[in-house]
Order: structure tokens, then C-alpha cells, then sequence
């Protein structure tokens, strides 16, 4: 039998593959009534087998039940996303490599000089100032996120 994790991953990826825009809303809550588990359980198959390195880009609203928002990014047609988001940004980057990484987006005229200034805003030391653990590894979370935005 299969484990719950897998049963909700399929449930989910179900959901995507019928939605027409691969993009999908699920109350985190309602989803663990469904699967009779707690909500953290809805969230552990997300963080860990929804991640951007899989192609997918997941915001997340908290209260009314905490609903989520998942869409596919269609990597085959875009293989210059999966090599930044695998190759230059990895698990953990540094301000300077990540204001590189964005500045070359800038010069290939994938993305304006306004998104690029709001791009690097993103990742400043100051709007992570609130941040005690790894800087680096959340920075690059923020990065990779970005970069999936750009090729949907």
C-alpha cells in the first residue's frame, strides 16, 4: 500500500495535469481532512517533493485555512531555468553571486532594469535582516523562485 506522502503527491500532480493553466488552489486544511492527516503532513509532501528543483513554484497564504498556490513550470521547454536554479544558485548562494546571477539576466534582456532592481531588493541583507539561521540558503529559496517566475 502506498504511503500517505505518495498519495497525496499523486493527488496533487492529478489535480495539476487537469488543471488547464497548471496552475491550482488547495486549502492546506481541507486537503488534510481529505487525506485524514494533520495540515504539517500536507505541508511536508510540498516542501519536499514540490520544490522548485521539480519545477514547481508554490505560494502560500496564511489564514481562512491556509490555502496554497501550486504551478507547474514546464522545464522541458526551458532548460536555461533548470541549469541557473540547479548549477548557479544550488542550495545556498551569497549576495555578490546572486546580484551576478541577476545582473546577467539583466544583460541577456531576459528581465527589465526595474525587475532587476526589485529582484536584488528581494535579496538584500536588509529585507533578511529578521533572519537567524542560514541567510544564504533562504536567499537562494528566494532566488530560485524568481528565476521559476520568469520562464512560466
Amino acid at each position: 500500500m502506498p504511503r500517505l506522502s505518495n498519495l497525496i503527491e499523486r493527488f496533487i500532480k492529478e489535480m495539476l495535469n487537469e488543471a488547464e493553466d497548471g496552475i491550482i488552489e488547495i486549502g492546506r486544511n481541507e486537503m488534510a481532512q481529505r487525506f485524514g492527516c494533520a495540515p504539517s503532513q500536507i505541508n511536508y509532501v510540498l516542501t519536499t517533493r514540490f520544490t522548485p528543483y521539480n519545477g514547481y513554484y508554490i505560494e502560500s497564504r496564511r489564514g481562512g485555512g491556509g490555502y496554497i498556490k501550486i504551478m507547474k513550470i514546464a522545464f522541458n521547454e526551458e532548460p536555461k531555468a533548470r541549469s541557473l536554479i540547479k548549477e548557479a544558485v544550488g542550495d545556498s548562494i551569497t549576495k555578490n553571486k546572486a546580484y551576478h546571477i541577476i545582473k546577467g539576466l539583466r544583460e541577456q534582456g531576459m528581465i527589465t532594469e526595474r525587475e532587476e532592481a526589485i529582484m536584488k531588493a528581494s535579496i538584500e541583507d536588509t529585507a533578511l535582516s529578521e533572519v537567524n539561521i542560514d541567510r544564504n540558503k533562504l536567499r537562494a529559496d528566494i532566488l530560485k523562485n524568481m528565476i521559476l517566475v520568469l520562464f512560466r
